[in-house]
């Protein structure tokens, strides 16, 4: 009678012990213990941690207790975005009214600088500096620009921040632009648009 089954049975005994005891060596070995007490208890009541930096703290904008809630927000609305930016009053003092010239060239698309006041598929940019925001005559704007008007005008400050960004300024508007990134080609366009005008708004 052949053995052959009885050692194949025999092997297949043998490897499930091996591997029953590598189970039991292991489990003995990496057992996970319960811990009395968490390794660190996070204290809720406890006052913030203060993280020290040599960064100046950034100024707050504090609106006139005085104005509107309106003009207090627009007051908040132009403060600089990024710190370490010099204000627009500032960055006027440098400007450059011929580099500002060819910087406008990504506005002539959709903008008139002409005396004439003639409107394009945005409205023209003649006098623009000072007026209120969504008041050009023949130009449809949209109802957000329109709303955005009612408490604020295009001074330094707020051309700024709307040129920077304008659909985060002014959500809702039809300006498909997506702004002039650099704070010193913002202040040349700005410049620029000063120039528009048979007399120029006074400079900050």
């Amino acid at each position: 009678m052949s053995l052959q089954p009885n050692k194949i049975l025999g092997a297949v005994l043998a490897v499930a012990v091996v591997v029953f005891a590598v189970d039991f060596v292991s489990d003995q070995i990496f057992a996970k213990q319960d811990l009395k007490t968490p390794g660190y208890v996070i204290d809720m009541n406890a006052a913030p941690a203060v993280v020290a930096t040599d960064a100046p703290a950034p100024a707050a904008v504090e609106p006139d207790p005085n104005a509107p809630a309106a003009a207090a927000t627009q007051q908040a609305a132009v403060a600089p975005a990024a710190s370490g930016v010099p204000p627009i009053e500032e960055r006027l003092k440098t400007a450059d009214v011929t580099a500002g010239e060819k910087t406008s060239k990504v506005c002539a698309a959709c903008h008139s600088f002409a005396d004439s006041g003639a409107n394009k598929v945005g409205p023209g940019l003649w006098d623009v500096v000072n007026r209120k925001p969504g008041s050009h005559e023949g130009f449809k704007y949209s109802p957000a620009m329109v709303t955005f008007g009612e408490t604020h005008t295009w001074d330094y400050a707020t051309l700024d921040v709307y040129l920077t960004n304008p659909k985060a300024e002014v959500p809702g508007n039809k300006m498909a632009f997506a702004g002039v990134k650099k704070p010193e080609d913002r202040a040349n366009l700005i410049a620029y648009l000063r120039s528009l005008s048979a007399n120029p708004a006074p400079l900050p």
